[in-house]
This record gives C-alpha cells, structure tokens and sequence, in this order.
C-alpha cells in the first residue's frame, strides 16, 4: 500500500471538508441563534412553559432529531442515494424516472412530482433563511445595547442588500475565507456550550432518549406544538445532500461528526444549562451564554456566520433553478459562471432579483426572527418529508431492499417527518402558510412549463414534420436548390422534425449553404457529460450532399457551448472540412399566442405564455457569436 497515496487521499478529504465547512453547514450551523429562542418564545402562540422537566424534555428533543433526521436520515441513507455523485432534490426526481419500469408509470409519475413540489418548497426556504438568519445575528445588539432594537430591521436590510448585490461577481475569493470562518463559529459556539454546561452539569442527562421521549409522552399537548420550533435545529439538513456533488459524500460526513454536530449539541445543552440556571433568558439564550467581554465579538461573528449560511442556500437557488431548467421544468434561464475552477459556483440574474425582493419583503413585513420562524419551518419539513419517500422508494426499486427493511425504516423515519410536519400545520395562520404558498407558485409555474412545452413540441411536430423526408426534397429539387459556400448549422430540437429556420431559410431564400449541420441537443439525467461522449453524427443519407445531423448531449449541470462541441467533429463524418470559423447558425424562433381553443385551463395557458417572456437570449445561452446568428420566426397557437 503506497502510504504518501494514502496521506493525499486524506489531505484532499480534509481540505474538502474544511471547504464544506463554509458552504455546505452554514444553514444548520447557525440554528442554535434562535432554535431554543423560539421554542420558549413567550409570544409564540403555543408557548413552552419554562420548567425543569420541559428544558430537559426540549434539550432531548433536539438533539435526537438533529440525531434521527440528520445524522440518520441523511448522512447515513439519503446520501447514498446518488446521480452520478450529484445530489439534491433533482437527482433523486431522475433516479425515481429511471427506476420507473420497476415503480410502475404512475407511481414514479407521482413520485416526480413531488420532487418537483420539494424543489418548489426549496425555493421558499431560499427566500426565508437569508432573512431569519441575518434578523436573528442582528438581534443580538439588543442584548449589548437595548437602544439598539429600532436599528435591528434597517441594519439587517443594508446587509441583505450587499448580499444580493455581490452575486453577479461570484463566491470564488471569498468562498475561501468560508471555511475559516466557520471554524471559528462552530469552536466559538462549542465553547460556550461548554462553559454553560459546566455550571448545570446535570443538563446531560438530556442525552437520554427517554426525556424526549417523556416529555412527549406526558406533556402531549405541549411537546407537539415545540415541535414546530424545534424542527429549527434541522433546517439546512437538505444542504448536505445538495452538495454532495462538490465535496463528496464522505468530506461531508468527517465535517458533520467531528465538528459541527458536535459544536451544535454543545450550544443547545449550554443554553439549556443557561435555563435552568435563570429561566429569564429566554429572550436571546444564545447570545447571553456568551460572556459578557465577548458578546459583540459574538455578534459579529454570528452575522458573518449567517450571511454565509445565506450565501449557501442562495447558491443552492441557482443550481436548482438551472438544474430545472435543463430538465425542461422551466424556461431557458441566463446562466454566469463565476469561476473559472468550479463549476457549481453560478449565478442566476432573475433568480438573484426575485429572492432580494423577496428577502427584502419578509425583513419587514415580519421584522423578527421569532416571527418568521413560525413560517421556517414549513418549507424544511416538507422538503425532508419528501426526500425521506422518494429515498425509500430508490432503495427498493434500485437497491432491491427487502420489503420489510423498507417499511421498518420508513416507519420510523416518516413518522418523525411528518409529527413535524403536522405541529407546524398548527402554525398555519401564524405564518406557514406564506412557504407553501410560495412552493405552490413555483410547482405551478414549474408543472405547467413541463406540460406547455409538450403542447408546443405536438404543435411544432406537425409544422416542421419530418427531417429526412425535407432533406430529400432538398436535394432532388428541380430546378436545384442555390448552394452557396460556407456552414450553416441550425439547431434543432431532435433529428425527427426539421427545424423551422431551416425550412423558412428554404422557402423564402431558396437558398442553402454548401455545408449544413442541423444540431440537435439532448440534456441528460446525469449531472455531467464528458467531452469524448458529447457527440453522436447521423449522415441522414445524405453526407455527399454536404447535409449531416449531430447530436450534442449535455449534463443537467453543463452549460451549452455549440461552437466548443462542434469543433469536435471528425472530418470523417462530414464532406469536406467545415468553416467553423465563418459559420452562421440560425436559431428558430416561436412566438406563441393563446389558440381559440386552448390545450390547458385559459389561465394555465396564459401563465405558460407569460413565464416564457424570461427566457433568456438563445444565442447567449448556447454561446454562439452575435454577429453570425441568424433568427427566424414562426407563430404557434397554445
């Protein structure tokens, strides 16, 4: 065994895991700020009564969900559950397609979509955790300086603007103080955990599962409302698995049981000590359990911790917004890269501005953490509620688990998940309603994209009709068709139909480049393509006549770049070398308008035709140049 091999491994699996560090648990990471907060919040309208026997029961209550659904449900199940070593919602919504002969259709039909509806819930989670995270680091100066509580919404505004602002260039430089800073917070709050722990010692008996336990079983009707807050020590769970595709599985892992589960469980038991010692501090415990010398040092750490946990999920919108797109659940959306090295590093402009509005929006109209931490909670879990089903219904239909193993797990698992999910129902009226709303928008725009773009796909299907057959009259036209010298490449949506450009470019130019590519490109359902599979040649028959089809096939992660791909072709498979330099390509444009007798509801028809006005530039999006792309038009009735 090479042992130097053996240390790189384990130096690159430590770097990563610093690098997850910052990226990856920042969300869950800064939950200790107003887990326990808002769990004995004395305005929540289901209060916790401060008691001994409740601050044990609580302090149990969390560590074993963080224990049940993070440590078991994720890190140990979920992520084994992989596309290609991406994960997230999307890859498990692709390993439940290719599973369907053994689910049967309609059940992965079913189960699909709801993945699409915890991608949906995602985007609400999105637009709360920048919120109530900076609100709940920025309420800590009210525990330095009362005075200071009409700054908390102003000063967490500016800061939320900044965030935003920043996107467009990109977390490349600064993701490399990520990591550190992160370190710094998890050792920060560990510590503090442990000086509180060492004055009520006698808070570790919580450790034990039976005082969760207890305390559900005898106080029922108080336990199951602090369910609702206490689903707080879990959310940025989903972080983990999303981006498992950048660190790896086990990078993330060594993080989470080293450091930051421990550190977590540290600051929970000492602000439980905290209580029991002076049950008045339910206000801000987390902050009080810092010492007086080091509470506005504590403060701005906090706040850097949580616009790092902000950045987190706000880079996870964009991979699951261009991750949609690419599987055609929205429209063809701008895409930036912001690093030249790592290619999950994105940024989205509409998406960047509708989560600032957004964001902006939540800051004031709930202006406390407490607030919105009625509304948190729903999004998380019924994200995890749905990742749990679908990863039960992977492992039997993939990995063949016996029946039995699958039920008995999922009995445990989907239980936890949905006791959750029912104590904040409770919180409907209060605020939980407003991520559900928001993931019933986005599942209904992403939903009524998927089945518009079918409607559209039947109607063009019968415009263009078939490739080989429009080839043919091509070429045994007579009097024959005007070639002129140069490359024409016209993309297409497949090799079946013949592109619209195409067959206008025909009809009303009676002309055609000597060499013509119609490019089709396919989005497979694995997160990347390399470049010796990308493409496939298809002569039609009639290569000799200068007149190919290619297909260029890309991940669900890659960004489109035609002219890259393109410069791939063998000269093999074409007559006579291609002017790739000079080549015009010509995209086909539809404008679409609402027919007499519309295929969907009128005003699913006229939300699949306003949602494809953001559709980005085509020629930007497939990296063509400007000044050698041609567009021509056609109408289709939806």
């Amino acid at each position: 065994m090479d042992t130097h091999t053996d240390t790189g491994r384990q130096g690159l699996r430590l770097g990563l895991a610093v690098s997850a560090l910052g990226v990856v648990f920042g969300d869950i990471g800064t939950s200790p700020i107003y887990t326990m907060q808002t769990v004995f919040d004395p305005t929540d309208p289901h209060p916790v009564p401060i008691s001994r026997d409740h601050i044990y029961g609580v302090v149990s209550l969390v560590f074993w969900s963080v224990m049940l659904i993070v440590t078991v449900t994720y890190v140990s199940l979920v992520m084994r559950a992989n596309n290609d070593g991406e994960g997230g919602v999307m890859a498990l919504i692709t390993l439940v397609k290719r599973s369907s002969s053994k689910l049967g259709t309609r059940t992965a039909t079913i189960l699909a979509g709801l993945g699409i509806l915890g991608a949906a819930l995602f985007f609400g989670d999105s637009m709360i955790t920048p919120a109530i995270s900076v609100l709940s680091a920025v309420e800590g100066v009210k525990t330095i300086n009362p005075g200071l509580a009409d700054w908390v919404v102003p000063m967490t505004a500016v800061i939320i603007l900044v965030l935003f602002s920043v996107q467009r260039h990109g977390t490349a430089t600064v993701g490399r103080f990520f990591g550190p800073v992160m370190i710094l917070w998890f050792a920060a709050i560990g510590a503090c955990g442990v000086m509180g722990i060492t004055k009520e010692p006698e808070i570790l008996k919580a450790l034990n599962p039976m005082y969760a336990l207890g305390f559900l079983a005898g106080h029922f009707g108080i336990a199951f409302f602090a369910l609702a807050a206490v689903v707080l020590s879990v959310t940025g769970a989903e972080a983990l698995y999303a981006d498992m595709g950048h660190f790896g599985r086990k990078p993330i892992t060594l993080a989470w049981m080293i450091l930051v589960f421990p550190a977590c469980t540290l600051s929970y038991f000492g602000q439980g000590a905290l209580l029991l010692k002076s049950p008045d501090v339910t206000d801000a415990p987390f902050f009080l359990l810092t010492p007086d010398w080091g509470r506005l040092p504590m403060v701005i750490l906090a706040t850097a911790a949580t616009v790092i946990a902000s950045q987190s999920v706000i880079t996870g919108a964009f991979s699951v917004a261009a991750q949609a797109a690419q599987l055609g659940y929205l429209p063809r959306l701008r895409v930036m890269h912001t690093s030249a090295s790592t290619i999950g590093q994105i940024y989205v402009p509409w998406i960047n501005s509708i989560l600032m509005v957004a964001v902006l929006g939540l800051v004031f109209a709930f202006r406390s953490s407490a607030s919105l931490a009625y509304a948190f909670g729903m999004a998380v879990t019924g994200t995890i509620t749905i990742t749990t089903l679908l990863f039960l219904a992977i492992a039997r239909a993939r990995w063949r688990w016996p029946l039995w193993q699958v039920a008995g797990i999922g009995a445990v698992l989907l239980t936890v998940d949905l006791l959750f999910f029912a104590a904040n129902l409770t919180k409907l009226v209060h605020g939980a309603w407003l991520p559900l709303l928001i993931g019933l928008i986005a599942f209904t725009v992403m939903t009524t994209w998927q089945d518009g773009r079918a409607v559209v796909t039947r109607a063009r299907d019968a415009v263009e009709g078939p490739l080989r057959q429009f080839v043919e009259s091509i070429v045994t036209s007579q009097p024959p068709l005007t070639r002129v010298p140069g490359t024409a490449v016209f993309l297409n949506r497949g090799i079946e139909t013949a592109p619209l450009a195409m067959r206008a470019n025909v009809k009303y130019n009676r002309m055609l480049h000597e060499h013509v590519v119609v490019l089709s490109l396919e989005t497979a359902t694995v997160p990347r393509v390399a470049d010796g599979a990308r493409l496939a040649v298809d002569d039609l028959g009639y290569r000799d006549d200068g007149i190919i089809h290619v297909t260029a096939t890309y991940g669900y992660m890659d960004r489109p770049d035609v002219p890259a791909a393109l410069a791939q072709l063998d000269s093999a498979h074409t007559e006579g070398p291609l002017d790739l330099a000079g080549a015009t390509y010509f995209l086909s444009k539809v404008d679409l308008v609402m027919g007499k007798e519309p295929s969907m509801a009128p005003w699913r028809t006229r939300l699949f035709i306003g949602t494809s006005y953001i559709t980005s530039d085509a020629a930007a999006y497939f990296q063509l140049p400007p000044d050698r792309t041609v567009i021509l038009g056609s109408r289709i009735e939806v």
